[in-house]
């Protein structure tokens, strides 16, 4: 079962473009989301967050990874792959948001077991309008298991 609606869920966004990032948050936060929004610039930083390691050790455990392909060192293909290969963390719902839309990259990331390939919004609007969809369908329709730690899945 997920969490309360009311209660914030831990988002890790992983997204390179600073202005992307703050839009991003700026539009959870305008259409009431009930999120606590990290941003990683990059994929070792995301890497570290999600294994709470080095600066990170004592983040949360994100309840939904956003993340961008297209990332100055680490391949976002190769942290979602890596991801969805650990047992502890393959249960995180992970979107992959970016700009492309390369048929080639939908489908690598249904590929890497993505549970969603959002096209990035342009638009400052289009930004507000993604988070009420996030909210719609994410924190309001989507059950997760009581124990998020679960690995059968």
């Amino acid at each position: 079962m997920s969490p309360p609606i009311n209660d914030a869920i831990t988002i890790l966004l992983i997204e390179p473009n600073p202005g992307d990032a703050r839009l991003f948050s700026e539009s959870f936060a305008d259409a009431n989301v009930a999120s606590e929004i990290h941003a990683a610039a990059d994929g070792e930083t995301a890497l570290d967050f999600v294994y709470q390691r080095n600066e990170h050790a004592d983040s949360p455990r994100p309840d939904m990874i956003l993340l961008d392909f297209r990332l100055p060192d680490v391949d976002g293909a190769d942290i979602l792959s890596e991801l969805k290969a650990e047992p502890a963390l393959r249960s995180i719902p992970v979107i992959v948001m970016t700009s492309s839309a390369s048929e080639a990259d939908i489908a690598r990331s249904y590929d890497l077991h993505a549970n969603a390939y959002v096209r990035k919004p342009i638009e400052p609007d289009e930004f507000v309008e993604l988070g009420r969809s996030f909210e719609d369908f994410w924190l309001t329709f989507v059950r997760f298991p009581a124990d998020r730690t679960c690995s059968s899945y």
